[in-house]
């Protein structure tokens, strides 16, 4: 099957998405999807993972009543002739989507705590300091824990 590329992605994920926190975001989960599939025994597959976790949120910024129902058509008129993995109300079924699915908030949260650190990097965090972060109900309260933990039990991983 023919993907889109790397460069194509991007330039559609621009043409729908101006605010910076969210381009840095789209960035941030396909670094992440591109290490899992790495990590899972996806290599040859980690391109593709990536442009998934590159493209997850198209119709956010735009589309927010919309988002997930709007990403298909757009995709479409980008190109891109399979739905990326971007479905509504579907559960997760591939590995893949499993791990978007646990990624996308989990990435927000460590995001926002990277931000509060001086040096805005997760390079000096430590994981106690971001498991205290996520049980205070009032911080990033827009990450979803629940999610985040449905996204573990998906993949039959411990939230550790």
């Amino acid at each position: 099957m023919e993907h889109i590329s790397r460069n194509e992605a991007f330039e559609l994920l621009k043409k729908y998405n101006k605010d910076p926190f969210h381009i840095q975001h789209a960035l941030t989960v396909e670094a992440v999807m591109k290490w899992y599939a790495n990590e899972l025994g996806y290599g040859n597959d980690a391109q593709y993972w990536g442009i998934v976790g590159l493209l997850h949120d198209i119709d956010f910024e735009l589309y927010p009543e919309q988002h997930c129902i709007k990403a298909p058509e757009l995709l479409r008129e980008g190109g891109v002739s399979h739905g990326y993995g971007i479905t509504v109300d579907v559960a997760p079924e591939h590995e893949m989507e499993k791990v978007l699915f646990a990624a996308d908030e989990l990435t927000g949260l460590i995001w926002a705590a990277a931000l509060m650190r001086p040096s805005k990097s997760t390079k000096d965090m430590e994981l106690k300091s971001l498991k205290k972060k996520y049980k205070s109900k009032g911080f990033a309260a827009g990450c979803s824990r629940e999610v985040i933990e449905r996204g573990a039990k998906q993949l039959g991983w411990e939230l550790e």
